[in-house]
Order: structure tokens, then sequence, then C-alpha cells
């Protein structure tokens, strides 16, 4: 098997149970701060379904991967250097993007900048750096955070943090036992960054995360393997 491209998985693998769980929960823990956004930036489109669920009359796709890109739409740049003017939207999401950016203050700071006074801005993820193995360094990512870690960050940017949220908590133990295992073995070269899951295995994951989904609109949880936030740009 040819060895994925960092940050490539999704390309590969488009329906990932993990991806479809992923805009379930983000709809669950970030919705209620959409409002009503005339111009949405979706920075990381090639990283699976992450906005379909967002309503925006105009949508406009950036991915540093132009095999992300819908044929003929979006724009193929950075997030460390978005093609764009100041002020131009009203709600930023990128979603599992920032861990791809070094630094991240730069990639916070261009959210910022191409953002309207009062925007949102919507992110998640990757959770704890003790989770680190070589899935992370073959999805391209520099860091991991925790909810404290991504909330100063995304304050020091100038940002108010409206809410942050760990997600992926019903899956955690097979998550962080996944983790350990990876530790224990050779990574081989025919290893995709995606760990496999058996058709059985399927439905229970993904059982587990529409549970999830229905706690998430009311309640903070305390741990995951993700961490969703949602925060504003000061008017």
């Amino acid at each position: 098997m040819t060895a994925l491209r960092p940050g490539s998985s999704s390309i590969e693998q488009p329906g990932y149970w993990w991806y479809r769980a992923r805009s379930d929960l983000l709809r669950a823990a970030l919705g209620e701060y959409v409002g009503r956004p005339g111009r949405l930036l979706d920075v990381g489109s090639a990283d699976g379904p992450s906005v379909s669920w967002l309503p925006a009359p105009q949508r406009v796709s950036v991915d540093l991967d132009p095999r992300g890109l819908a044929p003929g739409g979006g724009v193929c740049a950075s997030a460390l250097s978005l093609p764009f003017g100041d002020g131009c939207f009203d709600l930023v999401a990128a979603f599992d993007v920032v861990e791809h950016c070094e630094p991240d203050t730069r990639a916070l700071a261009e959210f910022s900048r191409v953002l309207v006074p009062g925007g949102r801005l919507l992110l998640s993820v990757p959770a704890y750096q003790w989770a680190w193995t070589d899935h992370d360094v073959r999805a391209g990512h520099h860091r991991r955070y925790t909810r404290p870690r991504l909330m100063a960050a995304v304050a020091d940017a100038g940002f108010s943090v409206r809410r942050a949220s760990y997600a992926f908590a019903g899956v955690f133990p097979m998550f962080a036992a996944e983790r350990v295992s990876r530790r224990f073995r050779r990574p081989s070269a025919g290893d995709g960054a995606l760990p496999r899951v058996s058709p059985t295995l399927e439905p229970l994951l993904l059982g587990l995360c529409g549970a999830e989904a229905r706690v998430l609109p009311r309640h903070d949880l305390p741990f995951g393997s993700s961490v969703f936030l949602a925060a504003d740009k000061p008017v």
C-alpha cells in the first residue's frame, strides 16, 4: 500500500466512521453558536465531512492539498497565509486544522484577521500530548491540545471563548487502548493513519457517539480525544 500523504487520510477514506461521527458531535456541541452567517470560510476542507451542517449562503473552501477541494471550487492555500482581505467572513470553521500549523499563533491570527468584528470562530483539535504516536506523525501534526491549552491559545489571539468541551468521550477507552497499543508495536509502511475498524465494531462506535451527541448540547465533557471550541472576535 502506498503511504498516505500527511493530513490526507480523509481524502483516502472520506466515509470513515470518525468523520461521520465528528459532524454530528460538532453540530451538537457548537450548533447553537453558529447564528446566521452570510459568508463562511471552511479552512482545511479536505478533512472529511466538516461544514455540511453549517448554514451559510456563501461558502469558501481552503486547503493546502488540492485533492481536498471540489473540482473548480475552493482555494489552494495555507492557513498560515490566507489569500483574503481583512474582515471578509462572518464565520471561520477550522476542524482539525490548527494542530497542523506551525506556529499555531499565526493561524489563529489569520483567522482573526479575515473575520468581521464580532465574527465567530469554530475549532476542533486532537486532545492530549500523551496520546502522541506515529498516527500524529503520519497526519502531519505538530502538537495535541488540552482544553485549557486551546482556550489559552485562542484567548491570546484576542478571541473571547464562548464554549470549549472535550468530545469523543464515549469511545475514549478504546481510543486510549489503541494509542497505548501503538507504542508496543513497530509501525509498518502498510499502516494507514486511520486505525482499522471491523464491520461489527463500527456500529458500536457510532452508537456511543450518537448517545454523546444527545448530551453535548447541555453539558461540557471532562475528557475525550478531541477538543471543540467556539469563540468570538471582539467588536
